[in-house]
């Protein structure tokens, strides 16, 4: 006598027959689904109507540490990367179904309905679509916040480097000098007088700074551009 092999799906459609109806399985089913995705849109609405709630309910121990953030951090990341933080509903990238799943799981963990959404991302992002890293944060009070998720591609390393003359006015008067030197040594010896020498170099650094500086004046008021500290956390696009 040859012994059938046990065929475990058909053992659970068994199981599952005997206790409820295949017509009511699909009924619960979609009752569920229709009810993730009230919630999906509920959590999309409310990253995009932005809010000014100043604080979020959570349940102290289930709080991780690498995940709070004072708004002196922030604003030091913010400035040091050009980088803004504004409320989410400034932001028109796409915000993708990874951090809604982690509001979600936030708010169930916690038992709370999460507002007030911010956003910290490069300065673009907030006019268009893009891939670098934005994080998404909700606050805790007393200028704290948690941070949410983070999604897209990590920044340039070299981000830092390249933003730091617009960290303020010293910095950007440091490669204006800079760049003005190295132009003035690649001029050729006896291009405006026949007795090249230290006053000429010098005469030559001054016309060079002058052109240079014009030129970051011009750029700067042409497009309305700012320091960092003064556009981290400023709504308007073309700071």
């Amino acid at each position: 006598m040859i012994l059938e092999r046990t065929n475990i799906q058909k053992k659970l459609r068994q199981v599952r027959g005997n206790e409820i109806s295949e017509a009511e399985v699909l009924t619960e089913v979609r009752q569920l689904l229709d009810q993730l995705q009230q919630q999906d849109e509920q959590i999309m609405e409310q990253l995009k109507s932005g809010g000014h709630k100043s604080s979020n309910l959570f349940q102290f121990d289930l709080l991780e540490s690498d995940s709070i953030y004072h708004i002196d951090h922030i604003k030091k990341i913010c400035i040091d990367y050009r980088l803004r933080f504004l409320d989410s509903t400034y932001f028109k990238g796409e915000i993708p179904p990874t951090a809604v799943a982690a509001i979600k799981a936030l708010e169930q963990s916690h038992k709370t309905k999460l507002a007030g959404f911010k956003i910290m991302a490069p300065s673009k992002l907030f006019k268009l679509k893009d891939k670098d890293d934005p994080l998404l944060f909700v606050p805790m009070g007393n200028n704290y916040y948690y941070l949410v998720h983070q999604w897209g591609n990590d920044l340039h390393p070299l981000r830092k480097l390249l933003v730091w003359p617009f960290k303020n006015i010293i910095n950007l008067l440091l490669l204006v000098v800079l760049i003005s030197l190295m132009t003035t040594w690649v001029v050729p010896d006896g291009l405006f007088s026949k007795n090249s020498g230290t006053a000429e170099f010098w005469i030559i650094f001054f016309f060079m700074f002058k052109w240079i500086a014009a030129v970051c004046i011009y750029y700067g008021f042409a497009l309305g551009k700012d320091f960092n500290p003064a556009i981290w956390n400023s709504k308007y696009f073309n700071a």
